[in-house]
């Protein structure tokens, strides 16, 4: 298998609210997206809000799950400041704030928000692993 993602789709709620919210990160949908699903280009991946009952149909599971989902999605940024600022971009769009900016224990900076369907999206300065020109996160081999 070749080792890529090429779709994060979000099981959601209330898809035209969680449309509302990427939008008013400043993302742009993308002309392919339909009545019933929304796509936004991130990088190289492809990111999608779905309904939640019928993406839970379209993998055949019970769409009844609930609690934490065992992972997060993370945007990672340039600097410490732009941890706060992006924090409050997301309060600002209808987000909620789970974790303000602080000092992460492996020696980054990195706060927590949570979308309108509780997906948790941490925001992360790692100088560890420095943004390319492209904004990109890339790892070393």
């Amino acid at each position: 298998m070749k080792q890529t993602i090429s779709f994060v789709t979000l099981g959601v709620s209330d898809l035209e609210r969680s449309r509302r919210f990427y939008r008013a990160l400043g993302w742009r949908e993308s002309s392919g997206s339909q009545a019933a699903v929304a796509f936004f280009q991130v990088g190289s991946i492809a990111f999608a809000l779905y309904g939640r009952a019928a993406l839970a149909a379209d993998a055949g599971v019970d769409a009844a799950g609930t609690g934490f989902p065992c992972f997060t999605l993370a945007h990672n940024v340039a600097s410490e400041a732009a941890v706060d600022s992006t924090l409050a971009e997301a309060v600002a769009a209808g987000g909620r704030l789970v974790l303000a900016g602080e000092r992460a224990p492996w020696g980054g900076f990195r706060g927590y928000f949570a979308d309108p369907d509780e997906f948790l999206w941490e925001v992360c300065f790692n100088p560890f692993f420095p943004l390319d020109d492209d904004g990109f996160v890339r790892l070393p081999e």
